[in-house]
């Protein structure tokens, strides 16, 4: 359903911890301390910039750890929040926080201020990945706080970062099959960015840890998005959004980042079913694929890369034609596509046992 944001950054805020990745004020783009003037006129700001009145609205907190801030001020933003919610001018409220500030008190609190969905900043399900990267709790906080909030009724949310330092492919993987198995309602899925002035800025210019290349993280994020969307999770961002601070080469010191991170992962996802209708089809020379006009750049691929590399790869050329069915001609063959029937089968063969 789509919904306007209403997003109020808490940047450190709630969260003593100094994780090796994290630098919210860069990532955030605030450094003050948002008092309740301050939110409030952000929230109304943000209700003026909006022209659709009839689209659901919700209130986000972002930045620090939520339910780690002073019980009055948690409350007191809570108030707020709740008093536009009352009034039925916003419709839902949600937060992020970590998985060790998460309790039955805690979510006592939520529920009478009427939240509505809790995102955890998961990270990882590794232990040792979580030690390396100072986050100070552990794999089995995770799952405990998910349950709690699954068991008061809260939407669900988690967070990981793939590419952590100490991190690799088969923990990377561990991490989004047992985030899939909690069933979260959405997912985020951050790749990990070197940042200026932080910790892990410092590893790497050691030579202590080396961030995934952009392919890597493509290809990375295409097996946990697949993992999700087999278990009928929602990923709601792939990739950190670009804003004034995260930009390549002023911020972001090192790491797979672009700005169009969820599309070169969709895109390569085609990829893979395509090369499989290809070699199964026995497909050569021409094809033209019928698709949805919104679905066309994503088939081709960023700058019509996977165009490219079919041509590259076995001389097939692929036209486009737009069409509310999804199907390949060539050779006189109509060949029906189903791109969420080869994401299940897909995930089932390679992955299947571990998602019971």
């Amino acid at each position: 359903m789509t919904r306007q944001i209403i997003p109020i950054f808490i940047p450190f805020l709630g969260c003593p911890h100094d994780c090796a990745f994290c630098n919210q004020v860069k990532i955030t783009n605030y450094k003050d301390m948002a008092d309740e003037n301050s939110i409030i006129k952000q929230i109304e700001d943000y209700l003026t910039y909006f022209k659709d009145k009839k689209t659901a609205k919700e209130i986000a907190f972002y930045g620090g750890s939520f339910t780690g801030l002073p019980y009055e001020t948690m409350v007191s933003y809570l108030k707020i929040a709740g008093i536009y919610k009352k009034k039925g001018i916003i419709d839902r409220i949600r937060l992020s926080t970590r998985p060790d500030y998460i309790n039955n008190f805690i979510l006592d609190t939520l529920k009478a201020y009427e939240v509505d969905t809790i995102e955890l900043g998961i990270q990882s399900f590794d232990d040792e990945v979580l030690a390396a990267n100072e986050r100070g709790h552990s794999a089995l906080d995770s799952k405990r706080a998910s349950k709690l909030i699954k068991d008061y009724g809260f939407k669900l949310g988690h967070q990981i970062m793939p590419g952590l330092y100490k991190d690799k492919m088969e923990k990377i993987i561990k991490t989004a099959l047992e985030s899939a198995k909690i069933k979260p309602d959405i997912a985020r899925i951050y790749p990990t960015l070197v940042i200026k002035d932080t910790k892990l800025e410092k590893f790497y210019k050691d030579g202590l840890y080396q961030p995934l290349s952009l392919e890597e993280a493509v290809e990375i994020s295409a097996e946990i998005l697949m993992i999700f969307a087999y278990k009928d999770i929602n990923v709601i961002r792939i990739g950190l959004q670009p804003t004034e601070n995260i930009n390549e080469g002023r911020d972001v010191v090192a790491g797979p980042f672009h700005a169009a991170m969820r599309q070169l992962v969709e895109s390569y996802i085609y990829r893979l079913y395509l090369e499989e209708v290809i070699k199964k089809e026995n497909v050569s020379g021409d094809a033209l694929i019928h698709a949805k006009a919104k679905d066309i750049s994503l088939i081709a691929g960023n700058k019509k890369s996977n165009k490219k590399y079919f041509y590259d790869k076995a001389r097939i050329k692929i036209a486009f034609v737009g069409d509310e069915d999804f199907y390949l001609e060539s050779d006189n063959r109509k060949i029906t596509l189903d791109l969420k029937g080869f994401i299940k089968a897909y995930v089932k063969k390679k992955y299947g046992g571990d998602l019971n």
